[in-house]
């Protein structure tokens, strides 16, 4: 796609304004006349060297539950007893790349995916960003998720 310095200069107005894919899609089609692809606008912004602003995500400080992601697909952790930790592996992959995935619920009630992709590298996603779960959890968490592996011959 070829766009004059000017429009160019416009994209990144509009991206520094907050504007997503989609939007600056359909304001180069409503303001330039022209028809890009989706894709096509990713790599123009790739090429000028934009980013697209990423939207916050409106939280009320006082009430941290909200703070707290959906669950994802698969297997549901099962809440945990008061000082364990209860680690579960999905059925179904709902991690895409993942070789296997799963839930863990920590002794003060905290939830997190987990999964080793195809390199053996290990993820570890929070449902509240930022949380570590304590030594002790953490230790279990090992231990348990060793031994789960294990079962399923990994």
């Amino acid at each position: 796609m070829n766009l004059t310095p000017e429009q160019i200069e416009q994209v990144r107005a509009w991206l520094a304004d907050g504007a997503s894919l989609g939007d600056v899609q359909n304001k180069i089609r409503a303001e330039f006349g022209l028809h890009p692809t989706f894709f096509d606008v990713r790599m123009l912004v790739m090429d000028i060297g934009a980013q697209v602003k990423d939207k916050e995500a409106q939280v009320d400080a006082d009430d941290v539950t909200k703070a707290k992601l959906p669950p994802k697909p698969g297997e549901e952790a099962k809440p945990a007893a008061p000082g364990s930790v209860s680690v579960t592996v999905d059925t179904i992959q709902a991690i895409p790349g993942a070789l296997v995935s799963g839930s863990v619920v920590f002794s003060d009630g905290e939830k997190a995916r987990w999964f080793f992709d195809q390199m053996g590298r290990f993820g570890f996603e929070p449902e509240l960003p930022g949380y570590q779960p304590s030594a002790e959890d953490s230790r279990a968490f090992q231990t348990q998720l060793q031994a789960e592996l294990s079962k399923r011959g990994f």
